[in-house]
């Protein structure tokens, strides 16, 4: 699959989460199993073609036992929430960020993570140049550490994608208080928009990401 996208993505570096790039973005998580998670995300229904959609926080994941597993092993007991990002998508719109890791499962198919660091911006601008893809295998979790920029899933099947989301407890739910720091669209949640992404931009987003608006082909 590596060598399809690549051939079919010049420009765009691709690599798997198990390479040694993956390091500055995140790890492998290999001391859980998940697959109770992975039933529960697998059971949900489709969006329609062409629409993707996110939960932070889905009463039948959060019932699963390996649920309370990530908060109590990899969140050291602090309060997590258990959601899902899930449906179609090819392109990257937008990266975010948040305070904490965040913990992602492939489910059913493979999918593609676009990622960059909070290292790569200057004077609060992203040069897309900067931006590098990741296959997360299904079955497969990792931790994004909080300094790696992430959005939506892309798709490397007609058949869309499932991806678990787990994050501290609150994240990506709205926000109650007036901030200055207008990237911050949802408690614990900076987004930056792509200059081209006119949808985002007429919400509100602010517009940090300059160069190609990256398209996953496969």
């Amino acid at each position: 699959m590596l060598d399809t996208l690549r051939k079919l993505n010049p420009g765009l570096p691709f690599y798997s989460v198990s390479d040694p790039e993956f390091a500055a973005y995140g790890r492998v998580i290999k001391e859980m199993d998940l697959s109770d998670l992975a039933t529960a995300v697998a059971a949900l229904p489709m969006p329609e073609k062409g629409q993707s959609a996110y939960e932070p926080s889905i009463d039948s994941l959060e019932k699963c036992p390996s649920a309370a597993e990530v908060s109590r092993v990899l969140y050291g007991e602090m309060p997590t929430q258990a959601g899902c990002c899930w449906g179609y998508n090819t392109q990257m719109n937008a990266l975010e960020w948040h305070q904490g890791s965040e913990i992602n499962l492939a489910v059913g198919e493979p999918l593609v993570l676009l990622l960059a660091t909070l290292f790569d911006l200057e004077n609060g601008k992203l040069d897309a140049s900067k931006v590098k893809a990741f296959v997360l295998e299904p079955g497969k979790a990792i931790e994004v550490y909080g300094t790696t920029l992430h959005y939506c899933p892309c798709q490397v099947s007609d058949n869309g994608f499932r991806c678990l989301v787990c994050l501290p407890k609150g994240t990506n739910t709205d926000l109650k208080l007036p901030h200055e720091d207008k990237r911050l669209t949802a408690n614990n949640k900076w987004l930056l928009a792509h200059e081209d992404c006119t949808s985002l931009l007429e919400s509100g987003a602010v517009a940090g990401i300059t160069g190609e608006n990256w398209v996953v082909r496969y």
